[in-house]
This record gives structure tokens, C-alpha cells and sequence, in this order.
């Protein structure tokens, strides 16, 4: 996935309306009018948000008669999720090294003596 898609699809998921649509859509397909009537703002700004996650890739709408009906697109999101997937790795590896290195006792040091410098 480019980063530039990567960019788009998180920018889709960083909306709460977004993801409950998405939520919905994981339920099956439906008509816009369907996955607007849990929110209370308008059908522009309802197209609004689906025209971000059909940008993203996230969702496919496709015309059914007069209707629009909408998907989701899990490749969008299986894209994402191998993306976290690697960093989440890369994370925990990185954490159980520094945990090890700070479990291994440490070499006695000599004590370090502040002296003050000699006077003339």
C-alpha cells in the first residue's frame, strides 16, 4: 500500500462518524439513506463523510436504481492493519530488548569522588 493511501485511510478512521458507518457497513451492504439515520446532521454532510471513505478506499458505492448502495472494502482496511501489524512488532521487539538490557546487572562502578579543584 503507498503511503499516500495508507494517509487517506487513516485520515478516514480518525472520524467517529466515520468509523461507526464503517462499523455498520461490517454488518453488510446498505442504502446511504440507512446509514444515515443514526446521525443526526444532513444528507450533505453524511455524502461528505462517504466521499472520504470511498477516497480512501475504504468503502465502494455503487448505483442501485435511484439508490445508492454502499460496501465495504476490507483489502482497504487488511492494508492498514498490516501496516500496525508490522509497527506493533517492531515495538514490542524494540521494548523486550530494552527490558533485558535493563534486567542485566550492571557492572559495580568506583564510587565517583567530586574534588575540588587545587587552589594557588
Amino acid at each position: 500500500m503507498s503511503m499516500r493511501r495508507l494517509d487517506r485511510t487513516f485520515a478516514a478512521l480518525a472520524d467517529p462518524t466515520r468509523r461507526a458507518i464503517l462499523a455498520r457497513l461490517a454488518a453488510g451492504e446498505a442504502m446511504v439513506n440507512e446509514l444515515a439515520k443514526p446521525f443526526a446532521i444532513s444528507a450533505p454532510a453524511i455524502t461528505r463523510h462517504l466521499n472520504v471513505l470511498e477516497r480512501a478506499a475504504l468503502i465502494v458505492r455503487e448505483r442501485d436504481g435511484q439508490f445508492r448502495r454502499c460496501r465495504l472494502n476490507p483489502q482497504a482496511l487488511q492494508a492498514a492493519r498490516e501496516w500496525l501489524d508490522f509497527h506493533a512488532r517492531f515495538w514490542s521487539e524494540s521494548f523486550d530488548r530494552l527490558d533485558d538490557h535493563l534486567k542485566k546487572p550492571s557492572k559495580p562502578r568506583k564510587p565517583h569522588v567530586d574534588r575540588e579543584p587545587k587552589r594557588r
